[in-house]
Order: structure tokens, then sequence, then C-alpha cells
């Protein structure tokens, strides 16, 4: 292994160092420029490029666009698909029951909400970041927190060319340390930085644990005749039934494309389930099907949800620097929503540094940005479904619908929610139960029309990773997958994770567990779910992954 005490690497000073280029991150970095130009300001990307790793659904909130850049029709950016047709269905084995609209709160209408691919406007972003004296470095991963006692000083990024066993190849470069007298961690659901810097300052002690979905996507295009643009359905129901909480959306964007996802709350408990497989099902339902047949799949990609809500919101400032969007769980998990949240949380961050700055402060903590996400717009937005994730988790699809519908009804209507804030006790790996209390699921074979095996489907996401440098995916105890996780829950890592990273393999009566770490989609699925809290998933060097093209 590298020894960090020998490397020696030069450093860059800047006022605001972001690591993430994504919504909440580029947010940040733009609104840093539109107060003061002379603040200086870096975006550090791990993807290839700009929107590279970006993933979500998406039906666009303009609320943080609109108090970002107002003019952004003028200025092109790619909302395109305005929503006019929104559907909701419980789906069953065979068919399907519409859920009328006119019963739920105000909250869940998409009027005024654009069907985007995320990845592009996040491209949109970065030029109009670069416009305005922004330096953004692509496939510069941020792999390294540079600490000063307690206080975060910086990030080491761009550290390449490793040998498999960490130790520096012929090519070897050691990256750089990027210092900011702030430091934003915008990396998105369940970031190695937020992570470390979360545990080690204990940022969740008073919060409820953050609660995780896996969300699956795939874009297709269908026949002509098919295709709706605007068309919005969301589904849930069948066929997770019982067996885990989830659902899917169908959304119709542009050129005959239509971005098909499916989503699974992470506390299920059968270990049995393989939610990749749930996805590849649904695509069979009646409904389903006759939207796709005809039509190509054109790409796969995974990433988790934080879902938690307003209660698993850890603190958001520490010393030299705040957590941003994903790294700190805004979602609106029954709009399936957070991209706008992010965009706010990345100008509120942005307007606590630079007031700070031109106070002449640095290093501190940025109290005014917590206390403006926890008395503004994001935690108005989220405050009001803060009960729909638990009483799922708890009580089940029906009851979350009916009692969740009142508690959000009632919040809209006067700002108290009846049923208080629910907690949501265990961690997702903490729910996952023993396999000898439950039945194994038989899951039919993809067709290879409508739905698709692991791997042929990874070949969509367009993931590479440099094969002779260490595994990202790091086991604290490689005995576990084989002595502990395999015996009690039939090793879950199998099922569970969307690219087939994770294998069981018997030689000679042996088993053998194999990390196949090419094929990662950087979803953070292990890093959430193993019921062993054994993977730890880190960074790749930068520009590894998945390269999303209209994701």
């Amino acid at each position: 292994m590298t020894d960090e005490t020998q490397i020696e690497r030069e450093s860059m000073e800047y006022d605001v160092v972001i690591v993430g280029g994504g919504p909440s991150g580029l947010s940040a970095a733009i609104r840093l420029k539109q107060i003061d130009p002379e603040i200086q300001v870096v975006v550090l990307e791990k993807g290839s490029e700009i929107g590279a790793h970006i993933l979500s659904g998406a039906v666009l909130d303009p609320a943080g666009l609109n108090r970002l850049i107002p003019e952004w029709k003028e200025k092109g950016a790619p909302l395109n698909t305005e929503v006019v047709d929104d559907n909701f269905f419980v789906l069953g084995e065979a068919g399907q029951v519409r859920v009328p609209n006119w019963p739920m709160p105000p909250l869940m209408n998409n009027h005024g909400n654009y069907v985007v691919s995320m990845g592009n406007v996040c491209r949109w972003l970065a030029e109009q970041a670069e416009e305005l004296g922004v330096e953004i470095f692509p496939g510069m991963a941020a792999s390294q927190i540079v600490w000063d006692g307690n206080r975060v000083k910086g990030v080491v990024a761009g550290e390449m060319g490793l040998n498999a066993d960490g130790t520096p190849g012929a090519m070897y470069e050691p990256g750089m340390e990027l210092h900011g007298k702030y430091v934003f961690i915008a990396e998105g659901v369940r970031g190695s930085l937020a992570k470390e810097i979360i545990e080690k300052l204990n940022l969740s002690d008073g919060h409820e644990p953050q609660k995780f979905g896996l969300g699956m996507k795939e874009i297709w295009e269908v026949q002509p005749e098919k295709f709706q643009k605007g068309r919005v359905v969301h589904t849930m129901g069948w066929p997770l039934g019982k067996n885990a909480g989830g659902g899917s959306f169908i959304y119709h964007f542009e050129d005959n494309q239509v971005l098909v996802g499916f989503v699974v709350h992470l506390n299920y408990a059968n270990p049995h389930l393989y939610p990749y497989a749930e996805f590849q099902r649904f695509k069979h339902h009646p409904m389903v099907a006759e939207l796709l047949e005809g039509g190509k799949r054109v790409a796969y990609g995974a990433r988790a949800i934080s879902e938690g809500g307003l209660q698993s919101i850890p603190e958001l400032s520490f010393d030299g620097g705040v957590l941003l969007g994903c790294s700190a769980g805004m979602v609106n998990v029954p709009r399936i929503k957070g991209n706008h949240n992010a965009m706010i949380s990345g100008i509120e961050a942005a307007e606590a540094a630079a007031a700070a700055l031109k106070e002449g402060r640095e290093g501190d903590r940025l109290t005014a940005y917590d206390e403006a996400v926890r008395k503004g717009d994001i935690a108005k937005d989220l405050k009001k479904v803060r009960n729909v994730k638990p009483i799922w988790s708890k009580l089940g699809l029906w009851p979350s619908l009916m009692l969740g519908g009142i508690d959000m009804w009632v919040s809209n209507l006067t700002g108290w929610n009846p049923l208080g804030t629910w907690k949501h006790g265990k961690t997702d790996a903490q729910a996952t139960g023993k396999a000898k209390d439950f039945q194994p699921i038989d899951y039919p074979k993809p067709d290879g029309k409508l739905s698709f095996d692991r791997l042929t489907n990874v070949a969509f996401s367009f993931t590479n990773h440099e094969e002779s440098q260490p595994a990202h995916l790091e086991l604290k105890d490689p005995s576990i997958p084989i002595k502990v996780n395999l015996p009690e829950y039939a090793e879950p890592a199998q099922r569970y994770c969307p690219a087939g990273v994770y294998e069981v393999i018997e030689e000679g009566g042996e088993a053998r567990f194999q990390i196949n770490f090419q094929n990662c989609v950087h979803c953070k699925t292990c890093d959430i779910k193993d019921p062993s809290q054994n993977i730890n998933w880190t960074t790749p060097q930068g520009g590894d992954g998945p390269n999303y093209p209209n994701m």
C-alpha cells in the first residue's frame, strides 16, 4: 500500500472547494460567482465529464433553477418537455387500478414541472458556471479529506496510477491537495467523504438514521405512435407486493424516448429479494409491455436514493465546510424529487459562505446554512411528507397511502403534521432478515426483448474501470462474506447489486467471494445494504465508472 507520509503533493488554494459536479455543487459554484466574481471557486468531478455520473428520473421542479438563473429559458436550459399528463396506478399481476388525481395533496401535482435528463441539465449548468469563471476539473476524484484537527481543510484529488496492491505504478500521479477556506461536499448519495465526515464528527447524533432506495433506470426508444411527450406515470404494487416498498416511473421525454425506472426501498427484510430482477419482471406487466414492445433499450444505470427525509438530515455544517444535496439527504420521497432541493441547498450554502468570506472568516462553521435549510424552502417541502416513508416501512403500502395522505393534506393546509414525526428506527442493513426465515424467490429468466440479464444491461451504462488499479470496493474483513453472510443471509450482495459486481463461486466444494469491481456503476447499494456493514465504497481513480450519455 502507498505510504501517505512519503508522498509529496503540490497544493492549490481556493476560497471554496466543491466536491461533486451535480446540481447542488454546480448551483453553489454559480451562486458564489453571482454574489462576488472575485471568489475563487473550483469544482471537482470524479466522472469523465460533467454529467457522466448523473442519474435521476427525472421530473424536475424548476423551483431551484428559477431562483438560481431566473432567465434559464432564454439561456437555453434543456428543459424542453413540460409535464402534460399525470397518472398514478396500483398494479396487480395482470391489471391495474388508476388512482384518481383529485384526492392527492397539491404537492403531488406535476403541473409546471419538466421531464429532463439531469445529466444534460448539469452539463448546461457547468457551461453557466464556467462563463462566470468557475474552474471545473472533471476526471478528478476526491479520494481523501485533508484534516486540520477536526477542521476540513481540503481534499486530495487526482491520484492515479496505483497498482492493484496499492503501490505506485510506473505512471503514478500523486494528485494534488486542494485547500479551501470552505469545502462543500456535494458527492451525492452515500459519498465516501461525506460518510467519513459524518462519522468522525458525529453529525448524525440526535437525528434518525438515513434510509435509502435503489433506483434503476433504462432509456427506451419506443414506436412513435406509442410516444406521448410529457406523459408521466407512477406505479406501486406488483411485482414487489409485500416483499418490499417501492414503485416505478415511466416518463415520456423527447425524440420518442421513454425513461423507465424502478425503485426498491432498501429496508426490505427478505435477503433472497433480487431488486434488479424485480425491475426486469415489472416490464412484463401488460401495461408496460404494451408500451415497450417493438422498441429498444438504449441506456441503463442505477444509483441509491436518500429516503430518510427531514428527520434523517444530519448537522449540515462543520468546521471548514458543509454537506449539500444528497450528501445530506433532501429527497421528497412521495414526489420522487430531490434535484430542486439540491439546487436550493447549493444556493443557501453559497450565500452563507460568501457572507462569511466578506467578513474575513474562514474554516469555521457556516451555521447560517444550517438555519437556512431547516427554516427555509427545503424544510417546508420535506416537513409535509416526513411521515410517508416511515408509515410505509412500518404498516405497508395502503396505510401509507391513507394515513400518509391525510398527514400530507393537513400539513399542506395548516403547516401542522397531525401524526407528529414518526421515526425510522433501524438502518437498512439492520432491517435485513436471516435467510432461514424467508423463502427464496423464483424469478423468470430474461427474454432478451423486454428484460435483460445484468451484465448485458451494464454494457449500456458504458462503464469502464482501469483493471490494474486497487479495487475501490473494500472489505473490512475478507472472511465475512463466506463465513457470516453466506450461511446467515445467503450472501445478499449477489442479488442487491444491480451491476453483478459480487459473486459467490463454488470451486472444489469451497465457496469463494469474488468482486468484479470493473462492473460497478457507483450506486453505493453495497455500502448501504450489506448486513454486516463490511463493504466500504471508495472512489476509483478519476474518470472511471459509468459514462451516462443522457441520464
